[in-house]
């Protein structure tokens, strides 16, 4: 698929001030129609021929663990698709972003397709940014190739739950489902499910709101594409713990602590 013949993703999107008040007091917000269905259907079967060529995992759902049934992850296929680059480097997702968080121009962390395979299982309760070398401002877009609802694995946030900053050094796993399950019960914080998501809709959530999805119960993918997004002139930390270490090398490569979070993969792809 020749790139130029691609919808232009750069026109804005109307962000009404609603949305942009939902997401600082929620931690996460649903923007329908981001891209329109004559927008979104030729970047979904780019994404798809990419995940087909570039996702290595073979083994059957039922020889994986927690975090292998969850979903099928391909990163940074914007690195390796020129089509694919199209949508991740998008000007509307990038200014969205911005004007969500508050904050006069983003860089791309990385890209992410997470498709959930028809019995696929569910994922647990987590906060993105325990990964993440960065202490600043960030949020990831989540958008749906296809029509997804509830039995297909949509996500659930745990309204608010932002606040409460870094929690624990737990990555995605039983052990981390436990843990905040308990912690969402004892707080009394309100889970908010995404529910029906059209394809081209999207959900922006910050990167310490508590959020998981369910198993996929249908008999089809769920096939959905993230981009995550931080502020330009946020600097590297020292890493915590392994993930985060791990995190500095791939997406940060040739940068120590200290530096700004700025390395070839991680242009501005919005500024004011």
């Amino acid at each position: 698929m020749e790139p130029s013949t691609l919808p232009d993703l750069s026109g804005d999107y109307v962000l009404v001030a609603d949305a942009v008040a939902a997401y600082r007091r929620e931690g996460h917000v649903t923007l329908r129609g981001l891209c329109a269905p004559g927008e979104i259907a030729p970047y979904a079967e780019a994404i798809r021929s990419a995940v087909r060529r570039l996702n290595s995992e073979s083994r059957p759902l039922a020889e994986r663990d927690t975090y292998g049934k969850a979903f099928l992850q391909t990163m940074n296929l914007w690195r390796d698709d020129a089509a694919v680059a199209r949508f991740t480097l998008a000007r509307r997702f990038a200014k969205v972003a911005a004007e969500l968080m508050g904050v006069p121009a983003v860089r791309l962390y990385h890209d992410q397709a997470l498709f959930k395979e028809a019995g696929g299982g569910h994922t647990p309760w987590h906060q993105d940014q325990f990964y993440w070398p960065l202490e600043c401002k960030a949020v990831t877009m989540w958008m749906p190739l296809v029509d997804a609802d509830t039995a297909m694995g949509t996500m659930s946030f745990a309204s608010g739950s932002q606040v409460e900053g870094y929690m624990k050094a737990l990555k995605i796993s039983d052990e981390s489902e436990q843990f905040f399950a308990d912690f969402i019960h004892a707080k009394g914080y309100q889970v908010q499910p995404s529910g029906l998501l059209k394809a081209g809709d999207a959900t922006f959530h910050d990167g310490w709101v508590l959020h998981a999805a369910g198993p996929n119960t249908s008999d089809r993918a769920r096939e959905a594409m993230t981009i995550i997004y931080f502020e330009d002139g946020a600097k590297v930390i020292t890493p915590d713990h392994p993930n985060r270490e791990n995190d500095l090398k791939t997406w940060f490569p040739g940068l120590a602590p200290g530096d700004f979070a700025a390395s070839d993969l991680n242009p501005v792809v919005y500024s004011r």
